[in-house]
């Protein structure tokens, strides 16, 4: 393999985020992201303000659009995302939805997925998602598109956002109130999946929450943390950790960060991952960290960094709520083992739990690899099949 290659699969592993060869840079943000201060005020999942996208797959009409949600101390915020609306007329019940939890893609506004060029072929499995007549609801999570930093790996903030952009596809043309839906997230988006999971019932108890699907989720966020810093690709994740922490919670960098290093954590900061060009500017940009990086062993035994990253630890799901959870083995950022412990708390907690093991499998290719038998399980979940269970074998 080339140097190019090489890197590119390390990068794309590390970065957990499958995307297009040929996508290009995320296009200017507009005045469609920026919404007044008595706008945002309202139910959240609210609408604020829509328009149409071009060039949406399986004949679909897409729109972007921009609603209310809940902020990480309980304020009103917007959220920008997409929701995909297949042909035709909906069911008399609504249209069932599927929310789409992205990848990593950065953590500033200009890194937003609905402000790709290729923003479609990085939902993976949207074809066969619109082809069974499922709306797809995918948020940006907050600070990406909209203002401010994006609270990086914050799960409450993603699952809020996540059970929003379903409210908001709810009230749109052609999905007509719809209130069954699951979720569907890669890495950090299965962490934002399983917070939606967990929170579903008590923040949004209008809707009907089918099941969950995460590939290689982010679960144990102080193993994550202790282990990205041991490879090139993870010191980039940890560098977009430190930099969005230490905006949204105020944590101190300046204590745990050489102070040459604060700026190759800037630059990395302003980087989108939504090519594989972006990935390679990483790779280049994250080398002066492999000299001079943190001041302390680990993140993972520095505070407040343990603590927030215990706090934003998925849990469990109530019982009753299916879970379909897919890992690679050859995963280096998300370990197998990390997710096969979760797995068998859910487990222990009552969960059904479909555990889809991909052998050889790295992490940027979890979702791709999964997505057609993550499909079918949650077409299986609307269907009212009873949810297969591998807790024994697990």
């Amino acid at each position: 393999m080339s140097n190019f290659g090489t890197a590119l699969t390390r990068l794309a592993a590390a970065c957990g985020a499958l995307l297009s060869l040929a996508a290009s840079p995320a296009s200017a943000q507009s005045a469609f992201y920026r919404a007044a201060d008595d706008e945002i005020v309202g139910r959240p999942g609210t609408i604020i303000r829509q328009e149409p996208m071009p060039f949406p797959p399986a004949g679909a009409s897409a729109l972007r659009v921009l609603y209310r949600s809940t902020g990480i101390n309980g304020e009103p915020i917007a959220v920008s995302g997409v929701v995909i609306v297949p042909p035709g007329p909906a069911p008399a019940e609504g249209r069932r939805i599927v929310a789409w939890a992205h990848p990593t893609t950065g953590v500033v506004p200009h890194c937003a997925p609905s402000l790709a060029l290729f923003v479609y072929q990085q939902m993976q499995g949207l074809r066969p998602l619109i082809e069974r007549g499922y709306a797809v609801a995918a948020t940006d999570y907050p600070g990406l598109g909209t203002p401010k930093p994006h609270p990086y790996l914050v799960g409450e903030s993603e699952g809020r956002a996540v059970l929003d952009a379903v409210r908001a596809a709810r009230s749109l043309p052609g999905v007509d109130g719809g209130r069954d839906f699951a979720v569907w997230g890669h890495s950090q988006g299965g962490q934002a999946a399983l917070y939606a999971g967990m929170l579903a019932e008590t923040y949004a108890p209008e809707l009907h929450l089918v099941g969950v699907a995460a590939a290689a989720p982010a679960t144990a966020l102080v193993t994550l943390m202790d282990d990205d810093f041991k490879t090139p690709g993870g010191k980039n994740l940890t560098a977009m950790t430190l930099w969005s922490w230490s905006r949204v919670f105020g944590a101190p960098i300046e204590r745990v960060v050489e102070p040459d290093a604060i700026a190759t954590i800037d630059r990395l900061a302003e980087q989108c991952i939504e090519s594989a060009f972006d990935i390679v500017i990483r790779q280049r940009l994250e080398r002066p960290l492999e000299q001079s990086f943190l001041t302390v062993k680990s993140l993972a035994f520095a505070e407040p960094w343990r603590s927030l990253a215990e706090r934003n630890t998925p849990g469990t799901l109530p019982p009753h709520v299916p879970i379909f959870i897919a890992q690679g083995t050859s995963d280096q950022l998300v370990r197998p083992a990390v997710t096969s412990a979760y797995m068998k708390k859910l487990c222990r907690a009552g969960s059904k739990v479909r555990a889809v093991l991909m052998d050889g499998v790295s992490h940027g290719f979890a979702a791709r690899d999964s997505a057609n038998a993550a499909v079918e399980w949650m077409a299986d979940r609307f269907a009212g099949y009873t949810a297969p269970n591998d807790c024994a074998s697990i």
